[in-house]
């Protein structure tokens, strides 16, 4: 998308972040009906991403990385350890294994 609206001016930033200190996780949606396919995912899941929400990074260094973003805009910005070892991984593997890394994580 960044190459296509160049020409028009147009910049595009892609903000990354992991999981950020918020309450955000409290307000999620969960399917409580035992007959969902996704029902015990998200309930192994309901306990993983609470502790992954309260070790994430602060909610002000993803602001900070906005208004550097504004300031001196690359294309891309990862914002927060968690979200920096999930690229390093990807970068290290091939598509399947990476897929298979985050459906173990998943279901676990």
């Amino acid at each position: 998308m960044s190459y296509e609206l160049e020409p028009f001016e147009i910049k595009v930033i892609l903000i990354e972040p992991g999981f950020v200190k918020t309450n955000f996780h409290q307000g999620m949606t969960r399917s409580q009906h035992p007959n969902s396919p996704y029902f015990k995912m998200i309930q192994k899941r309901a306990a993983a991403s609470t502790q992954l929400f309260q070790n994430g990074s602060e909610p002000e260094l993803v602001a900070k990385t906005v208004l550097t973003a504004i300031n001196t805009p690359n294309l891309r910005y990862l914002v927060g350890k968690d979200v920096e070892e999930w690229v390093n991984s990807k970068n290290s593997m091939t598509d399947a294994e990476f897929h298979d890394m985050m459906m173990k994580d998943l279901s676990n």
